[in-house]
């Protein structure tokens, strides 16, 4: 949640920090803000997108070589000027942008009203900001000091940049729990949340870690640790491009990232699917195989869209591997004292790495002896530094919100972990793992199919632009993939949906079926097919208006259906990397056609690094 960015060096400040809080947009939007410091401290700050804080600098005094941004999406007062970062401390010496919550803000903004501070904002941030400066003027000690004691005793997640007016060249930042990446150029240094603003001026970057303090200066760059013992920074090159990050010619990057999946589906199974040889090489599986094939059972953990993928997986692995697995939402895992015992491995699943629930999970279920292997996308990520192994799926940067192409690459990888732990537990026959690996190495082309026209799915979004509710169904591997088109449709257009097993259905959700109400099914041709088609059947019997995913080739359920959106066949277990696609299409489109940001949906951001 939240993005931050900040510059100092020999270039101006602000068209740095403008262009990186736009690339930040993605991650927060209620309002934006930028401190710029020269001789001056001067802060600007808006309601509203990063181009309306753009529009009202126009013609003020923009002039500085060091200076911080925000795009804020709100948690402690509402979107409004007043609430927007960067804060100014009380003397106003101090600017200060903040992503993440303080948890025990209220006591603490309590003992500064009772020594005499007011207050302009109705924000954390302002709270710990003041605290920093109360305790650099009573103790007489430097602000890196100051901050060290103050972290010390403030309770919640953190990122944050600071800047003094007495002290024109540098940024003191300090984290915990939320992400911070410093960029190392000639003579400058670039902080943001992730990597990309910082791609355009340098690859060397170094991943802050929790509890630790940079001292940033244009040439000098000093970790610390709230002991205030040194830190060698770790530099890593970035392997991540501009164009990545860019939109390419499409109206919008959640379209694009749709578009890239053929592409981001074949790097993940590049280098690691080898069709000839008949074997699947992961490092991280093979370091850790005889404690993945010996596991009592697998946890999966996530959030969100990387739930669903779990929740696929369950039924590969299972399938496969013979394991027992659980997916749990990583919100309830970390809170309801789970039983956790040595020869329990937990997979998490993250897009960002950063998700601030499944992180503290894992940290818990790591103190009780559990391996922890992660499925990320972000290079560098803290899920990916606190994992014992793990699996990044090569996704690429996903600026879209709504989550596309990581959730394939989640399925691809964790498909291929399954096979590799099936054949090295023998519970997998020769035949069917050649079959299962030869049809996974065809599936970027078969996406590449159901993207070459997309004109029917747009004419179907566009039929059904305004019902009030949806309904989504499916069985087996394709229930999941239910649930996944249900969400999407709720974050990119704000219709009612809701996703439900096809035989859970006459347990209460066809009370809602008439002929108003649209009820996708996920019907693509495996071992649920007639019982499927028997739940379409009943859809009809009530009036209500079928959309399907359905096989190439099937002549049934097109037949039932009001309209249809076709995917090229595959095995049951590889069918959900085919049937989303035309789900997140529909998605997609009904929010164009309603005219909404399907990029930035109001009220969510792509990081949800608080809880």
């Amino acid at each position: 949640m939240c993005g931050i960015v900040g510059y100092t060096g020999p270039r101006e400040a602000y068209p740095i920090i403008l262009k990186g809080l736009k690339r930040l947009e993605y991650r927060g939007y209620d309002s934006s803000g930028v401190a710029l410091l020269n001789h001056d401290l001067k802060v600007y700050k808006k309601k509203g997108r990063v181009s309306e804080l753009e529009e009202d600098v126009i013609g003020k005094d923009l002039h500085a070589f060091t200076g911080i941004g925000h795009t804020r999406w709100a948690t402690h007062g509402e979107p409004s000027d007043r609430n927007a970062h960067p804060h100014r401390s009380a003397s106003g010496r101090l600017a200060m942008i903040h992503n993440g919550i303080i948890e025990n803000y209220a006591s603490i903004k309590q003992e500064l009203v009772n020594k005499g501070y007011t207050f302009h904002s109705d924000t954390d941030t302002e709270v710990l900001l003041n605290f920093i400066e109360d305790i650099q003027q009573n103790n007489n000690s430097t602000l890196e000091e100051a901050l060290r004691i103050a972290l010390k005793r403030v309770v919640g997640a953190y990122c944050i940049l600071l800047l003094d007016k007495e002290d024109p060249e540098t940024i003191i930042a300090a984290r915990k729990g939320s992400p911070l990446v410093i960029g190392i150029g000639k003579g400058e240094h670039f902080l943001a949340s992730d990597a990309s603003p910082i791609i355009e001026y340098t690859k060397e970057v170094v991943y802050v870690n929790d509890y630790e303090i940079a001292i940033i200066k244009p040439d000098e760059l000093i970790l610390k640790n709230l002991g205030n013992e040194k830190q060698t920074p770790f530099i890593q090159k970035l392997d991540m491009e501009l164009a990545k990050i860019e939109k390419g010619g499409y109206d919008h990057f959640m379209l694009k990232e749709i578009h890239e999946q053929p592409e981001t589906i074949h790097d993940c199974l590049r280098g690691r699917l080898n069709i000839e040889n008949g074997t699947i090489t992961m490092g991280g599986v093979e370091s850790h195989l005889e404690t993945l094939t010996n596991a009592n059972r697998i946890i999966m953990v996530a959030c969100g869209t990387s739930w669903h993928a779990g929740l696929i997986a369950e039924y590969i692995f299972e399938e496969l591997c013979r394991i027992p697995v659980e997916v749990e939402y990583a919100s309830e895992f970390r809170y309801r004292n789970p039983v956790i015992n040595k020869g329990d491995v937990i997979i998490a699943i993250s897009q960002s790495g950063e998700t601030a629930d499944t992180l503290v999970a894992l940290e818990n279920a790591k103190e009780k002896g559990a391996c922890i292997f992660g499925v990320v996308n972000a290079v560098g990520s803290s899920i990916a530094r606190l994992s014992h192994a793990g699996a990044y799926t090569h996704a690429g940067p996903e600026i879209g919100v709504a989550s596309t192409k990581a959730f394939t690459g989640q399925l691809a990888v964790l498909t291929m972990m399954a096979l590799k732990i099936a054949k090295a537990k023998g519970t997998i026959d020769d035949t069917r793992y050649s079959k299962l690996l030869q049809e996974l190495n065809d599936i970027p082309e078969k996406v590449k199919l159901v993207l070459q026209d997309t004109s029917n799915i747009e004419a179907i979004a566009e039929k059904y632009k305004d019902a009030a509710d949806f309904l989504y169904l499916g069985r087996g591997y394709n229930f999941p993939v239910a649930l996944e088109g249900a969400l999407k449709l709720k974050e990119i257009s704000y219709i009612h949906a809701e996703g439900y097993p096809a035989a859970e259905m006459k347990h209460g959700p066809i009370a809602l079926v008439d002929d108003k109400l649209p009820v996708v099914f996920v019907a693509t041709k495996d071992s649920y097919y007639e019982k499927i088609v028997s739940n379409v059947q009943e859809i009809k019997a009530r009036k209500g208006m079928v959309i399907a995913v359905a096989t190439e080739g099937d002549t049934i359920i097109p037949g039932m259906a009001d309209d249809v959106m076709l995917v090229p066949d595959a095995d049951e277990i590889l069918a959900p990397l085919l049937s989303v696609i035309p789900l997140q299409l529909l998605s997609y489109y009904i929010g164009v056609a309603k005219g909404l940001d399907v990029d930035k949906p109001r009220n969510l951001a792509k990081s949800v690094t608080v809880e």
